[in-house]
This record gives C-alpha cells, sequence and structure tokens, in this order.
C-alpha cells in the first residue's frame, strides 16, 4: 500500500459505510456512509466556489461531527486545512486568518458573532459549520453555490451515492496538509506547516504499536480537535479504524465526562495530566494523607491492596475498559505517577509537540520506566545536546518523517529551529538512559539562573509544591533576584475545610518553610503570591509563562 494518508481515510469509509462513525453529545450520530456524503457535498461547493488545490481553507468552532467531517472534506479536495482554536481571542483569529491567506472559512455561529468580516479582505465565503449554509460571500454569484452543489449532486448521484463514488486527491509525501496555529507557552503564535508524510507516520505507528482498537469500538474526545494531539489520536487514528467517535461538544466538565465515560467506556483514552491529576490529588491524596492509611500501609500486603483498590476505582470512574490512558502534552506531577505506578493504573506518558504532528516518543504502558516518556516513535531519532547525554542535562534535538516543514512564511523562525541537517530543537531539556528512554527536566527557556551560576529547573519545585493540600497550581518565578511562588490555591477545598484567606496565608508559608528544608539553597523559594484565578493555559494545558515573568 502507498504511504497515503487520504488512502487510509477512504480505505476506512469504503470499508466501515455501514457502521456509526461520529457521535455529538446529546445530539445526532453519523455513519460512515452521512460522512461520505458531506465529503461529496464539501467537495462539489469548493469547486463551484473556485477554490483550487493548495488553497488555504480555515475552520473554527468546538469538537464537533460537522468539525470533523469537514476537516477531512477539505484535505481530500488536495485543500490545505487551517484548524483554529474557538478559545483563541477574535484578534487572534482574525490575524490567522489573514496570515495564512484563507480562502474559505467553516464557523459556528456563536464565533462567528465575535468577528469582523472587515478584517477578513482574503475570505470569499464563510459557511456555518454544522449545514453548510452560507454566512457571507464576496461575490453575489457565490450565493447561488448551495443551490448548484445540490443540482450537481442531484445529477453525479442518480441513485444514492455509494462508497466507490468517493474521489480523493491524491497526496505526495512532502505536500503541505496542515497548519496549525500553536498557543504555546513562549506567547507567539506561528503556524506550523505539517506534511502528510507527518500525518501518515502519526497513525501507523498508531495502528501499529499502540493497543488495538477495532470497528464500532467507542472513542471519546475531549482534547481540542485544532490542536495536533487531539486531532490525530482521538480522530484521525480510531476514523482510519472505523471506530465510533464520540464528540462533547461543550467544555467538559467533570459531571460529562463522567457521564459520557460510563455509557460508552472507550477502549482507548487520550488525555493531559490536568485530568488524571484533579481525580488523584481531590479523591485519593486525602485518604493517602489520613492517620488511618499511615497506621496500614505499616503493613506490607495491606499497602499493596489499599493502592489496587484505588487504582480500580480510577479505571471504573473511566469506564473500565480501556486497554491504557496515554497522557501528554506536560509532565505528569511525581506524586500522582507514585501513586498510579503503586496501583499498576493502566496508563503511559509519552512526548511530542505540534512541529511533529506531534508524536515524538512513546511506550506502552507494561513496559516504561517511571518519570520517562518512552522512547523515540518509528521514524523519528532523539539526541541530546550535552557533553554526556545520560548524566548531563541538554536540549532534546528530533529528526525524522514526523518533523514539520518548517513556519508558514516565517522562514527566520524555520532556521532558527530547524538546523541544516535536519534537526529540529524542541526547546526542552532533558536527558537519554542507556536503553534510549528520555526523561524531560523542563524547558530551556523557562530555565533560571541562580546567583552562583547553578541551573534552576521551575518545573522541578513546583511539582513538589502542588502536592500540598490547598495547592491547586503554582509557577516559580524570579522577583528582585529571588524566587517567589505564583498560587494557585484550591478553593473548592478550602470551602470544604472551612479554611480562610487569612489561614491560607499561614498554611502556604509552612508548606513553603517545609519544602525549603527538603531542596538545595539556591532553589528555595523566598515568598509567594496567591491568585485567585486558574492561570491562563494553552491547549495543551500548560500554563502560558510568558503571562506572569
Amino acid at each position: 500500500m502507498s504511504k497515503s494518508f487520504l488512502k487510509l481515510v477512504e480505505n476506512s469509509l469504503r470499508e466501515h459505510w455501514n457502521l456509526p462513525a461520529f457521535s455529538d453529545y446529546q445530539g445526532k450520530t453519523y455513519t460512515f456512509e452521512d460522512f461520505g456524503e458531506r465529503i461529496a457535498r464539501v467537495q462539489l461547493l469548493l469547486d463551484a466556489a473556485e477554490i483550487k488545490q493548495g488553497d488555504k481553507v480555515a475552520l473554527i468552532g468546538k469538537n464537533s461531527s460537522g468539525w470533523a467531517m469537514n476537516f477531512f472534506s477539505i484535505l481530500s479536495a488536495g485543500c490545505v486545512a487551517v484548524p483554529i482554536l474557538n478559545d483563541f481571542k477574535p484578534t487572534s483569529i482574525h490575524h490567522i486568518i489573514n496570515h495564512c491567506q484563507a480562502k474559505v472559512l467553516f464557523v459556528s455561529n456563536s464565533i462567528w458573532e465575535n468577528l469582523d468580516i472587515s478584517q477578513l479582505e482574503d475570505l470569499n465565503l464563510i459557511l456555518r459549520i454544522d449545514d453548510l449554509k452560507i454566512i457571507y460571500a464576496k461575490r453575489k454569484k457565490l450565493m447561488t453555490v448551495p443551490n448548484l452543489c445540490e443540482f450537481l449532486f442531484s445529477r453525479r448521484y442518480l441513485r444514492n451515492l455509494a462508497p466507490e463514488d468517493l474521489r480523493f486527491h491524491q497526496e505526495e509525501p512532502d505536500e503541505l496538509a496542515i497548519i496549525n496555529y500553536t498557543s504555546g507557552t513562549s506567547g507567539f503564535s506561528k503556524g506550523v506547516m505539517i506534511p502528510y508524510r507527518s500525518i501518515y507516520n502519526n497513525i501507523m505507528f498508531a495502528i501499529r504499536c499502540l493497543p488495538p482498537i477495532r470497528p464500532e469500538e467507542n472513542i471519546i474526545s475531549i482534547l481540542p480537535m485544532a490542536h495536533m494531539y487531539g486531532l490525530a489520536f482521538e480522530t484521525c487514528y480510531p476514523m482510519c479504524m472505523g471506530c465510533h467517535i464520540h464528540f462533547l461538544t461543550r467544555t467538559p466538565s467533570p459531571r460529562i465526562i463522567a457521564e459520557t465515560f460510563a455509557k460508552y467506556t472507550p477502549v482507548l483514552i487520550i488525555s493531559v495530566p490536568l485530568i488524571l491529576e484533579k481525580i488523584v490529588k481531590k479523591k485519593i491524596f486525602p485518604i493517602l494523607h489520613s492517620k488511618r492509611f499511615f497506621l496500614l500501609s505499616k503493613i506490607p500486603f495491606v499497602r499493596e491492596r489499599i493502592y489496587k483498590t484505588i487504582a480500580s476505582r480510577m479505571s471504573k470512574s473511566l469506564g473500565d475498559n480501556f486497554h491504557e490512558v496515554i497522557i501528554g502534552g506536560a509532565a505528569l506531577n511525581r506524586e500522582v505517577e507514585k501513586v498510579l505506578r503503586l496501583g499498576h493504573f493502566r496508563y503511559t506518558v509519552g512526548y511530542g509537540m505540534t512541529e511533529c504532528g506531534p508524536l515524538i516518543s512513546y511506550e506502552d504502558w507494561r513496559k516504561f520506566p517511571a518519570g520517562s516518556v518512552g522512547r523515540a516513535v518509528n521514524g523519528m531519532e532523539i539526541k541530546i545536546d550535552s557533553s554526556d547525554e545520560r548524566n548531563v542535562v541538554g536540549e532534546i534535538l528530533v529528526r525524522g518523517e514526523n518533523v514539520m516543514l518548517g513556519y508558514y512564511n516565517n522562514e527566520v523562525a524555520t532556521k532558527a529551529v530547524i538546523s541544516a541537517d535536519g534537526w529540529l530543537h524542541t526547546g526542552d531539556l532533558g536527558t537519554l538512559d542507556e536503553n534510549g528512554y528520555l526523561y524531560i527536566r523542563g524547558r530551556s527557556k523557562n530555565m533560571l539562573l541562580g546567583g552562583n551560576g547553578q541551573n534552576i529547573y521551575p518545573e522541578e519545585i513546583e511539582d513538589l509544591l502542588n502536592n500540598k493540600p490547598y495547592v491547586n497550581e503554582s509557577l516559580i518565578v524570579t522577583r528582585q533576584d529571588k524566587l517567589v511562588a505564583l498560587i494557585h490555591p484550591d478553593l473548592e477545598r478550602m470551602d470544604v475545610d472551612g479554611v480562610s484567606a487569612e489561614q491560607l496565608q499561614g498554611i502556604l508559608q509552612m508548606d513553603i518553610d517545609e519544602l525549603n528544608k527538603e531542596i538545595p539553597a539556591y532553589s528555595q523559594i523566598g515568598g509567594f503570591q496567591i491568585y485567585q484565578d486558574e492561570f491562563e493555559k494553552t491547549p495543551k494545558r500548560s500554563i502560558k509563562r510568558f503571562m506572569y515573568q
């Protein structure tokens, strides 16, 4: 079989024609046949609007069946898809649409209400994401496009659309497929150019190396599809396997997540650390920190049984039908990871970035060592830019099939991260052990320099501080040559325990004093500041550090 991502999509459509493909939360279910019909209609619509191969087509809205079907339709027509995160501000959306020179926009009503068409001069056509209704047409004759498409569809498919009627663009490996605009911790939004070879290699790795998933099995889409992690492994991969994908179509509250997981019992769960950390910190830590557990934990076989019971309860809360939970997007809290491992919970931690579409490393949950993020996936190489990659921390460099073409219309930024021999500078710091397992120490841009020239990795201090009972999340920054902890407290736990704001000050000071006894003098915390609101985050749920420096 040729190395074609679109051929994988086409084959899946034809093989699973009568099976359910996508469902919206408390909404409609679409079969693969419905999906094929949407592809045919969008292809006719783009052709009638004189959109050519290689033209940019943007789409923005919350996760939904319509979003997914339109995305695949754009690629099937040979156009370049530009997914835009629905929580971007209007100014950022205007900038992205103009920067990529998009000709068509698929958009939800709620997003469109806040946009200004006068600032979107290159757009020829704006369509509603769910039903393809025209919202705006630059030229009057484009208003007739839907009617023309309906006529052409009826004439072309006199009988019902059949699987063999579908026609897909035949891509080249290095052809541009997606421009994905990042919203990273550095604060700059760049258009990552993802080629078809990257998508294909990511999906084929999943097919060959992840636990097997089968047609009609359920997958729940929680992560934003406009980000490569969610798009690749909650949408593209399961779609190619004929799975039934359920979109929450709204902000996933704990209640909705619990209800949906219990109902559909997904076979594979893609997650960011924050989801599991919240479950463990709110439901498990109080048990582990109790006097009763302290006494029982002294008895070896009882201690082991308690941890297994905890892991079993967590598994049941997630449907208890999954092969494993794959965690990516950020580092997993060490104390949380310890609890998961002691209970033999089925989880693994991978590593990737948008610029690699996204996979760099992974290992099966039964094999990966604690603290690592796996080994290089097929088609990728990893090396550490240091004198001793096993013991001396250095920047993580990667090279291979998954690496992007560069940043769209930004040659300077591209040359700054991709060397002449193809190594991508990730900006992350780490080490590699003798078996090729990667261990991440932090972001090179986040590293702080101590007064005597010591390297301070703020993530390591934050990891310890976040385990304190009333700390929801934290940031370590420098203020007047000393380290200061910015803390967003666990307001819910404060309310339950009856802890006042004044009492919190004293508790946090004691926590920091205790922590300072455990860490070197050069990395000790010299003060703290309380933030009532959660820190601003990227789609991967990493804190936007640049906003708090």
